[in-house]
Formats: C-alpha cells, structure tokens, sequence
C-alpha cells in the first residue's frame, strides 16, 4: 500500500475544503437545514457541476468522474468537517454502488447517469436502525432484517401486472426528498422468504407517504417512508442473490462512514485546541495547564488513529476491514465530541456554539451506523478470529 496521496487526491481534498469553507461555513449550515430539502439545493448542484460530486465513484461511461472509494472517502471526510447537510452520503456512499452492483445494464445506464449529475438523489430505505446490518456490518447474512408483515419493514408480493409494496420504514436517510428510492423488501412468506431491492420514483409513484422526522442530528436529515400497493421494479434480476451482493458493498460503505466521522472528530478537535488557547481561568489559558494539554494529546493521538484505519480500509474496501474502521472512527468521533464538551465548559452546550452540533453527529451516528460493539464483533467473526482462538485453545487442551 502505497500511503501517499496522489496530486489529484490532494486536489480534490484541496478544492472541496476551499468551496466549503466559503458556502457552507455554520452560518450557512443552519439555514440550509431548515429548508424543505434539509440542505443547500444550489451549493449541491454546483458541486456536482464543477467537482463531480456525487459521480465521483462511477465510472466515466454513466458519466462519472472514474475515481475510486479514496476518492469519495477524502471527500466524504471534508464533508464531515464541515457537517455538509447534503445527500452526498445517501446517493454516493448507499444509492450508487448498490444500482452499480445489482442494477441490469439497461437500469445503470438510465440511473447512474442522473445520480452521478445530481439531478437526481437517492436513499435506501430498510426498516429502522438495520442500515448496518443491511450491509452485514452488525449481523450475520440474514434473511429476516428486512421485516415484512407482522415484523415491520416492507413486503414485496407479485401480481399479473408486476410487483407491489407495502409497509413502511422509519429513520430513511434523506428520504423526504430523494428522487429514487432503492426499498429492501421481503418476499416469499416466512419458511422461504428472502430479501429483494425494488428501485421507484416517488413522484410518479402512487401510494407513496414521506415525512420528514425530527431528527437528533439536523444535518443528516431522516424520514418515515410509507407504501401502500405501490408498484415498483426490482433492482436487478429478482432471482440475483441480494444479501450476498449487499454483503460484498458493507467494506465500502463503511470506509465512506468512517471518513466522514474523522473529519467530524478532526475538526470538533481543532475548534478546542482553539478554544483551550484563549479561554483563560486562573489569569492563564486553559490550553496551558498540563492536564488539559494531556486530554488534547490523546484526542489528537485517537483521531490520527482513526484517520489511518479510515484510509486502510478505503484502499481495502474488505467488509471486515471497513467494518472495524467504522467502529474505530464512531468511537473516535463520540469520544472527542464529548470531551469537547467537556473542556468547553457550559457554552458548549448553548445552541448559539457547534460543538453541540457535532456532539449531536457522533451520537446520531452511533445509533444510525453502529452500535460499536457489534461492528467489531461482526468483523472479528467475519476475519475468523474465534475460529481460530478456539483451534488454538483446542491444540492446547
């Protein structure tokens, strides 16, 4: 693994932490999230324009930018420093490698094109808090998480005239404005059932309810997507083996994630070291008492850490790898948040100062993509090291 990055990667770090800095500074943050949307609709669009954006993982023949996970992932780390409300992470980092994956040529030939502009958004709708294990990042390759009947989620059934969909799922990233929805749903009854992606337009689809949900973090807004009979096509050849695919994606997305939440933690960092420098108590700044210098020591030590585990698993894109970065980089992200609380002392809970707003990132995070435990334990399972714990206490017994 060559660690250094290439001119164009330094340039694309370079230009999209410039264009933020200037359109999407806090000020900004907050009045793009109470619109409509949730985020800025022209700062999107310009980004898409001018740096490919959302296509800079696809490739050049649906119109992409032909860069790779590094690529988004640097760019997702930006975006987490500047807690972008935007739907660089629904559309990017889920919607497009699953159409990649599972779309027939003539479904990626009419969809990736739109979703690499940014004329068009998407999300992945699953039932609430199973993103995570969607992706069998948290779980083992199960047939069931995506509910249906009794269980919630949504239940595909096929008719004369092509399939239908009913149910709802909460917590859908993005969900009351994306222009695709990709809906993982359950079929064939419970003894023989399986998992199946369905891609709709919920413009021109009927039977379709979306409502925005107050959401913990307002920058990564959410919603309850409800169908009713509402028709749809299956992503892909309904006979494709979904869970396995979606499996293969989960070293992917994670690595996304886990860049995202660095750059969150990176910045919260520098915006205390900033802090302790002129916040004085005793006649003298905060930064210079020892103590103080030792906590910022760790949290920095913690974010490069966490940066490099990042990194690795971009250039990976293994589930098991992608799957401990993510946990390494929620961790990272939950604890530098609160310490910056900490040192920030009462102010740094006032609505008026971000430290909160990042705060608020790390812990929405943790529950949307997590919980942490579980990501590790999943990839531990996944790299066989209890296999191979248990055959070498076998050996010695």
């Amino acid at each position: 693994m060559d660690a250094a990055f290439s001119v164009e990667q330094g340039e694309i770090r370079r230009t999209l932490r410039e264009v933020l800095l200037k359109e999407a500074g806090p000020g900004e943050s907050r009045a793009a999230v109470l619109t409509p949307a949730g985020y800025d609709g022209r700062l999107w669009l310009r980004l898409a324009d001018q740096l490919g954006l959302p296509g800079l993982a696809v490739e050049r023949r649906y119109g992409g930018v032909g860069c790779g996970l590094i690529e988004l992932a640097l760019a997702a780390e930006e975006a987490g420093r500047a807690l972008l409300p935007s739907p660089l992470t629904a559309t990017a980092a889920v919607a497009v490698p699953l159409v990649a994956a599972l779309g027939t040529p003539q479904q990626r030939a009419r969809l990736l094109p739109r979703l690499a502009s940014g004329r068009l958004t998407g999300t992945f709708v699953v039932p609430d808090g199973t993103l995570p294990e969607a992706f069998a990042l948290t779980g083992p390759d199960s047939a069931h998480w995506s509910g249906g009947g009794r269980a919630g989620g949504v239940q595909a059934r096929r008719t004369s005239d092509g399939w239908r969909l009913y149910g709802e799922a909460g917590q859908v990233l993005d969900g009351h404005s994306a222009g695709l929805l990709l809906v993982a749903a359950h079929t064939g009854g419970y003894a023989r059932g399986r998992t199946m992606v369905f891609a709709l337009h919920p413009e021109t689809s009927r039977g379709v309810t979306r409502t925005r949900l107050t959401a913990l973090d307002e920058t990564r807004p959410q919603a309850r997507v409800e169908l009713r009979n509402t028709e749809a096509e299956p992503l892909g050849s309904p006979e494709a083996d979904v869970r396995a695919a979606m499996a293969a994606l989960g070293g992917r997305v994670a690595a996304v994630l886990a860049a995202e939440a660095v750059g969150a933690a990176e910045r919260v960092l520098e915006q205390t070291v900033e802090y302790a420098r002129v916040r004085e108590q005793f006649d003298r700044p905060i930064g210079s008492f020892q103590a103080v210098k030792h906590r910022l020591a760790d949290l920095y030590v913690s974010v490069q850490a966490a940066r490099s585990a990042a990194y690795y698993a971009a250039w990976s894109a293994r589930a098991a790898v992608g799957g401990l970065a993510l946990a390494q980089a929620l961790e990272t992200a939950r604890t530098v948040a609160g310490e910056a609380i900490q040192l920030h002392g009462g102010i740094g809970v006032t609505w008026e100062h971000d430290v909160q707003r990042y705060f608020k990132r790390a812990a929405s995070d943790e529950l949307l993509f997590g919980p942490v435990h579980r990501l590790r334990e999943r990839s531990a399972g996944v790299s066989g090291l209890f296999e191979a714990t248990g055959a070498r206490e076998a050996v010695v017994l």
